[in-house]
């Protein structure tokens, strides 16, 4: 088992930088392919990006690509999301995730199986 500990959310003003970052414990983390998600209120948690047990693969969202970077450090067992020129709609909760390493890297949630509790992140105009 895996657990994961957001950190690094706040307000920031649009057009500004915030890096979020995921703790991991328990399992092997090189074990573990991680995603970032995010989700607003009525709306079904969406996929941000993911990044491979290696860090040498990663995926993107059309609505983050070119302004967000995944990133991990297997010694630290961190995964990070640097969030540039962040506009209001980035504003959400986020929340790290776990992905088995034994599959490709995934964008679909139910392909992760475990989750932190989230981070808000409030991006104001």
């Amino acid at each position: 088992q895996v657990q994961l500990v957001e950190s690094g959310g706040g307000v920031v003003q649009a057009g500004g930088s915030l890096r979020l970052s995921c703790a991991a414990s328990g399992r092997t983390f090189t074990s573990y392919h991680m995603g970032w998600f995010r989700q607003t209120p009525g709306k079904e948690r969406e996929f941000v990006a993911v990044i491979s047990w290696s860090g040498g693969s990663t995926s993107y969202a059309d609505s983050v690509k070119g302004r967000f970077t995944v990133s991990r450090d297997n010694a630290k067992n961190t995964v990070y999301l640097q969030m540039n020129n962040v506009k209001p709609e980035d504003t959400a909760v986020y929340y790290c995730a776990a992905q088995s390493a034994d599959r490709r890297i995934a964008s679909q949630r139910e392909k992760y199986a475990y989750w932190g509790q989230g981070t808000q992140v409030t991006v104001s105009s």
